[in-house]
């Protein structure tokens, strides 16, 4: 895995409508904001409809949605609206891009509010308008079409790099494949845990320290 330097840049390849991501984005964002730290985070693009050539199940997202509330993370998805799943994530992964265009904070600001604004408040990211006023509270306009090539651009550039899934974490020379979560199905179940010990092992060498 390697031995990354301590407050190296965090990198994350993850798609905007994972669940695992946005508890993975969320609880290494509240270390981040916990400690005052300046390190950079820069989410990229990992679409899975494009991975997958299929799109995303919102029946199964509700599924894993469901299990993580239960098992791992009470305190997120209070406003998730399955009815209101976008059908597709990359007019958000484009916002993103263009955002991170304008400055690394931006972007994570946008990373962030997109994905709060799925599973908190259970809205519909693909829409134009709410693409709008996200866009619109970090002070930037809504991408030009060039943004979609960036989100292909990250997709392939996660491929050369080994990405296995959303979320998948790289922090200088070491890589951590969604290390908040211990997942496995049983009989057809999903069963969450969580994994601090590779949650510890991520914020070590984000911040140069364990929790």
């Amino acid at each position: 895995m390697g031995t990354p330097r301590a407050g190296a840049a965090i990198e994350v390849y993850a798609d905007v409508r994972c669940p695992f991501a946005h508890v993975g984005l969320r609880r290494l964002f509240e270390q981040r904001e916990r400690r005052g730290s300046r390190v950079p985070l820069r989410v990229r693009a990992w679409p899975l409809e494009l991975v997958n050539d299929a799109p995303l199940d919102p029946g199964l997202i509700a599924e894993e949605v469901a299990a993580l509330r239960a098992q791992v993370a009470p305190d997120l998805f209070t406003g998730f609206d399955v009815d209101a799943f976008p059908t597709t994530s990359l007019p958000a992964l484009a916002l993103t891009a263009g955002a991170y265009e304008v400055g690394l904070e931006v972007g994570t600001r946008v990373a962030m509010a997109l994905r709060w604004a799925l599973f908190e408040e259970g809205r519909d990211i693909a829409r134009p308008d709410v693409l709008l006023e996200i866009a619109s509270g970090a002070g930037i306009a809504l991408p030009h079409h060039c943004e979609q090539d960036r989100v292909r651009d990250d997709l392939a550039c996660g491929r050369a790099r080994g990405v296995i899934g959303s979320p998948h974490f790289f922090v200088g020379g070491a890589s951590f494949f969604c290390p908040t979560l211990d997942i496995t199905h049983d009989g057809g179940g999903l069963h969450v845990a969580g994994d601090p010990a590779a949650f510890d092992a991520l914020v070590g060498a984000a911040f140069g320290s364990a929790r």
